[in-house]
């Protein structure tokens, strides 16, 4: 699956998760820059894609993420292994 398809779906994961249909993120997308993107939300968008993607993070990988663009490059590489 290409970076951009799997960016495309987190979009929708967010969206969803968040509550919010306006909701746009990029690779460059933290924390930071979303409202009420707390540690809690954060356990919500992991499990989230986890099932939608059917993958498992490692703890070392979820707390290595610096961004959203490390997370979808996780996803497409584990996605493209299988």
């Amino acid at each position: 699956m290409e970076l951009a398809e799997v960016i495309k779906q987190v979009n929708d994961i967010f969206k969803d998760v968040f509550d919010d249909d306006s909701l746009v993120i990029n690779s460059e997308t933290t924390a930071k820059d979303v409202d009420d993107w707390d540690s809690l939300t954060h356990i919500q968008l992991v499990v989230a894609i986890e099932k939608h993607f059917k993958i498992r993070f490692t703890s070392t990988e979820i707390h290595g993420f610096a961004n959203v663009g490390q997370m979808c490059e996780a996803i497409s590489n584990k996605i493209n292994k299988s």
